[in-house]
């Protein structure tokens, strides 16, 4: 493969709102499931595939994840002060500058189970994604002999479903960066940053696809699916 991954961009900056009670003391990232914060599953992940260079963007409840530190001396924080008022496009928007050489873009909350999903090598820019033939109200990905033709917001069926693990070359992840500062300071804050090259900019990319297994990794979007994968958490039901 072409391409090998220098860095990594840790998105960490949410409030979990769907996650409450639970996240009204503790950031969704840091949440514990069976034992292991969600987030040491991807930075464990990392580290194992030799990616040791990592930016953490932190807002809501930013003074936790100072626990990581001691864990993760090599960590980087870097603050999100738009977290509460503007959606994730402004946390790559913070974190611009680093996005210099290739890298790997991925959410703190996703439980990762196979760490072979985070290798280094890739050719292509592009998310990685598992196939559907079934409806999903996920964004969803078409493809022509590997080349990303289309994408939908609202889903469907018989596509790629995206998930929130990217590679950029260098080449683009510096257009990247040109892009998502000119659509946030032009006032463009409330959309999510993956918009910027799947849709704002879409033609000035050549996006593949990596594909994954749905066993591979767990996004966890609500209370009850945390419930589900660790029912210590049933108590805050009372």
């Amino acid at each position: 493969m072409e391409n090998k991954v220098k860095r990594a961009i840790i998105m960490a900056a949410g409030l979990g709102s769907r996650m409450r009670p639970v996240t009204d003391e503790i950031p969704k990232p840091l949440i514990t499931v069976n034992r292991k914060r969600i987030i040491d599953t991807v930075i464990d992940g990392l580290i194992k595939n030799g990616i040791d260079d990592i930016y953490i963007v932190v807002g809501y409840k930013k003074e936790c994840f100072d626990v990581l530190i001691s864990k993760y001396p090599k960590i980087h924080l870097v603050e999100n002060k738009y977290y509460d008022s503007c959606n994730n496009i402004s946390s790559l928007y913070v974190v611009r500058e680093y996005l210099d050489r290739e890298c790997i873009i991925l959410d703190g909350d996703q439980y990762i189970y196979n760490d072979l999903i985070l290798t280094p090598e890739f050719d292509l820019s592009g998310y990685s994604a598992t196939w559907t033939d079934e409806k999903t109200d996920e964004w969803l990905m078409k493809e022509t002999d590997g080349i990303v033709t289309e994408c939908s917001r609202t889903g469907g069926a018989k596509g790629w479903q995206l998930y929130s693990i990217s590679r950029w070359t260098k080449a683009d992840a510096k257009k990247l960066s040109q892009y998502v500062q000119i659509e946030f300071e032009n006032g463009n804050r409330q959309i999510y940053w993956d918009d910027v090259p799947m849709f704002c900019y879409f033609g000035n990319f050549k996006l593949g696809i990596r594909k994954i297994e749905k066993e591979d990794i767990v996004e966890i979007d609500s209370f009850d699916e945390l419930v589900s994968l660790d029912n210590s958490y049933e108590k805050y039901r009372l």
